[in-house]
């Protein structure tokens, strides 16, 4: 079978490595990439693919045979092209356009879970600078703001003062991310430790995949502005395995079947932001495709067949497959960012070391770089290369990735120092 993956970040990587592995491919097929990255490059062939172009698409699915199309980012979820290649007959992993509303309106979940009673945060949906911070007066400080759209994980901001509150109205409704902000929701403060929940479902049966932990803030300690995330870990066993049932009884299933009921059901990988509080988990958001840098940490803990998984996912069989199975070795995963990332990062870069930090054991996943055509690699993007390992702890996973880390020469990128480390401070409180 020929399989085309769409996306060019860390997570792509991520998923063409471990696609790369699929019995899928056995017998001459190949895995295509559009368009990919030279990290991708190493396990896929690269394409040049316009996905805003439909017919393009389909026309290349067309020539290629393709059996499988996996859909990487978000964009092309909320434009519609699961829709569009479905309509021509290929099998897609990934939500329909109106599915993908999960993430692609802020307002749209919240409306959701008021309706299927899903515990989430209080909430108000503004269309205008005056409503906001009118909703702010109500609400009281702190409080969340977000842009109702997708705006490349920095739509939210979590303001601890009314200064901040008013900035980020500001920013959202003078046009900071575009049409994403053209409404926005004011959502109450939530106190307690956020965790990740990853579900496939193909509209009726919802298998539980895993749980991480990601590091959204800049700077060590959680401190600066947030991120697309700065890394992760896996499992994260602040979400037992009591708070996970409760979340897929109280949270995702009833998702699942309140999109089904409405008419438009979820097929794909539903990905839970859950704050766990005082009174169990609540929603903080949905995404309708696997995290970045989080699905880092799940390919490296899968131990089963990728591609089977997400084949069976898109042909409405996962009933009749093997759960999931996954290492009991957590993952972490340490992004290195250009300087001046979240916001105008510094490209261009030069990038060395990486055989040396694979060779240690680690992973690195590119996630923003580019090949010269002197062949050297070089920094393209804000978050540049997720540099990930496993262990039998998260001490040691996070040990070895950060002796990956130091093994890159890249004297333009950063990282955060303190990956894991609540689950590593709970793990060095904890007799062995």
């Amino acid at each position: 079978m020929n399989i085309l993956l769409l996306g060019s970040g860390g997570r792509e990587h991520a998923l063409a490595w471990k696609l790369a592995q699929s019995s899928l491919l056995h017998g001459g097929g190949t895995l295509y990439a559009a368009p990919g990255n030279p990290g991708i490059a190493a396990h896929a062939t690269l394409v040049n693919l316009d996905v805003t172009d439909h017919a393009a698409a389909i026309a290349f699915c067309e020539a290629q045979r393709i059996g499988l199309v996996v859909v990487g980012p978000e964009a092309p979820l909320v434009d519609g092209l699961a829709d569009s290649l479905r309509g021509a007959g290929f099998a897609v992993f990934g939500p329909s356009k109106l599915a993908a509303q999960l993430e692609g309106s802020k307002g749209f979940t919240k409306d959701l879970c008021a309706r299927a009673d899903i515990p989430t945060a209080g909430y108000q949906r503004v269309t205008s600078r005056d409503g906001a911070l009118a909703a702010l007066d109500a609400f009281g400080i702190p409080v969340v703001i977000k842009a109702d759209g997708l705006a490349a994980g920095k739509g939210v901001t979590v303001a601890m003062t009314r200064a901040e509150a008013d900035e980020a109205v500001d920013d959202i409704f003078a046009g900071r991310f575009g049409s994403a902000g053209a409404e926005a929701v004011i959502e109450e403060f939530l106190e307690g430790e956020e965790a990740s929940f990853f579900a496939l479902t193909d509209g009726a049966t919802i298998v539980p995949l895993a749980s991480a932990q990601d590091h959204k803030r800049v700077g060590d300690g959680d401190t600066g502005p947030n991120t697309g995330g700065m890394g992760a870990y896996s499992p994260a066993r602040v979400l037992t395995p009591e708070l996970e049932g409760e979340a897929m009884v109280r949270i995702v299933a009833p998702t699942v079947k309140a999109m089904a009921d409405a008419g438009m059901p979820y097929s794909g990988v539903l990905y839970a932001g859950l704050m766990l509080t005082r009174d169990g988990p609540k929603l903080i958001e949905y995404n309708a495709r696997f995290g970045d840098p989080e699905c880092q940490v799940l390919m490296m803990r899968l131990e089963s067949d990728l591609g089977e998984l997400l084949l069976a996912c898109a042909e409405n069989r996962l009933a009749a497959i093997e759960p999931p199975r996954f290492s009991d070795d957590p993952a972490l995963t340490v992004v290195m960012a250009a300087q001046g990332y979240p916001g105008t990062p510094q490209k261009g870069g030069r990038i060395d070391g990486i055989p040396a930090a694979e060779a240690a054991g680690a992973r690195v996943f590119h996630a923003g770089t580019a090949l010269g055509i002197d062949g050297v690699l070089t920094a393209s993007g804000g978050r540049v290369l997720n540099v990930t390992a496993r262990g039998r702890t998260v001490a040691e996973a996070q040990a070895a990735a950060y002796a990956a880390v130091d093994a890159i020469t890249a004297p333009e990128l950063f990282c955060r120092r303190d990956i894991g480390w609540r689950e590593v401070e709970r793990e060095s409180a904890t007799p062995a």
